[in-house]
């Protein structure tokens, strides 16, 4: 496709606001016709090809159907949001240079960063040139919010974070392991910021709650590398007695698959934080019983009427499952909308100021609350626990629950350690 094309693609909306024409399909995503009414520009950088496609899907539908709900009760007095959506690829460089097109040329009011973390830092680059209110929605590495050199006024993190869901693994491997005697790991995580990131920390709070447990090697596939033969032989080789991973997508869903090859589930446990989504449930070809897994998107957790019929509406909406992409960005549209609604207004600087330390009614937080935390402008007080897989719905029947004082806490020292505070 030629850029004359591409950027022809981009200017279509995917929204339906007052005065919308009829719906078209183009690369995946539902495009529509402007309003008449000029519109509020939001610009979302994903993955729309490739393995990672699903991520591009998922992150675009939870966003657009916040934004539709909100054009629907009338925008901002008669301004509807105009949802532009491009694929990166899952190039970092591609994702900084479609930022800066979406500022620079389509004049966007609001940046979506809905790609991955390896994007994240080159998005940041952008929000703090521009000054563009951000919300990163998919990014869990941790510094990029938690380290004031990165952190800017106008860019928010929709998306859970790795520190926050290592303190929560750490603490339920901990306990896992002391029951059934497990002192030897070994990590496989993909080998770019996000990876490093979660299995850094996982293992730190491991052995911060069971301090008898020794990491005795380590293995960094390739983001969307094919095979995972060369990792899976090292894994049978060293022989630990525990594995953590933080492959994510369709990376873990062809590692799954391959490791079942090898019946490496029967012979050593696993601690999978991305498994209990339904994008990896549903597509595993076999899946194994007994996978340790964090939460990350089930209808059945929390277990709340609020979250069962979100997930079915979704279902009904989309004809499939919502997954972690999909209440991330929700949240993130949903923040953005209040943000708007409050403030009467686009301007970067008034919907900063109202955004953070916002706290929103949601069904995927503790308590029916999701909050942007004001001191680093980062999403707090999401339901995150871990549980053993089983082999149909409702695949992680039994979510144990982290305790967010715990989180925070422990989060707070970590922070201290790395002089970010």
């Amino acid at each position: 496709m030629t850029s004359r094309n591409r950027h022809a693609v981009g200017r279509r909306s995917v929204l339906k606001g007052a005065g919308a024409a009829a719906a078209t399909a183009i690369a995946g995503f539902p495009f529509i016709s402007r309003a008449q009414n000029k519109p509020i520009k939001a610009g979302m950088v994903t993955i729309g090809s490739g393995r990672g496609a699903m991520v591009g899907s998922a992150s675009s539908k939870g966003a657009s159907w916040e934004i539709e709900k909100f054009n629907a009760a009338g925008g901002l007095n008669g301004r509807p949001i105009e949802l532009i959506v491009r694929d990166s690829k899952g190039k970092p460089e591609e994702s900084a240079r479609i930022a800066r097109e979406f500022v620079n040329s389509d004049g966007v009011d609001i940046l979506f960063d809905a790609d991955s973390s390896a994007a994240a830092f080159a998005i940041q680059e952008v929000a703090k040139e521009t000054g563009v209110l951000t919300v990163h929605m998919n990014s869990e590495t941790s510094s990029l919010t938690a380290d004031p050199k990165i952190r800017s006024w106008n860019a928010f993190r929709s998306a859970r974070q790795g520190i926050h869901d290592s303190i929560a693994g750490g603490s339920y491997a901990a306990e896992v392991s002391k029951t059934k005697g497990l002192k030897t790991w070994m990590g496989c995580s993909p080998d770019y910021a996000y990876g490093r990131d979660s299995n850094k920390l996982f293992f730190e709070y491991l052995k911060h709650f069971h301090k008898d447990a020794e990491v005795i090697g380590e293995s960094w596939p390739k983001l969307f590398q094919p095979d995972y033969t060369e990792q899976l032989t090292k894994i049978l080789q060293t022989k630990p007695q525990a594995v953590y991973t933080c492959l994510w997508g369709g990376d873990l869903t062809a590692f799954i698959d391959q490791s079942n090859i090898y019946n490496l589930f029967a012979q050593i446990q696993v601690f999978a934080i991305n498994i209990a989504d339904y994008s990896i449930l549903t597509a595993v070809k076999n899946l194994p019983k007994g996978i340790h897994s964090g939460s990350r998107y089930l209808s059945t957790f929390p277990a709340t009427k609020e979250n069962a019929d979100w997930a079915a509406e979704y279902r009904k909406k989309f004809n499939e499952h919502p997954v972690n992409w999909s209440w991330e960005n929700a949240s993130g549209a949903k923040f953005v909308t209040e943000a708007i609604k409050k403030t009467n207004s686009v301007d970067p600087k008034k919907l900063a100021e109202a955004m953070s330390g916002m706290t929103i009614d949601s069904p995927f937080g503790v308590g029916g609350k999701l909050t942007l935390r004001a001191e680093d402008n980062t999403l707090v007080n999401y339901a995150t626990g871990w549980g053993e897989t089983i082999q149909k719905d409702p695949y992680v029947p039994d979510v144990k629950a982290v305790d967010w004082k715990v989180i925070l806490e422990l989060e707070h020292e970590w922070k201290k350690a790395n002089k970010y505070i």
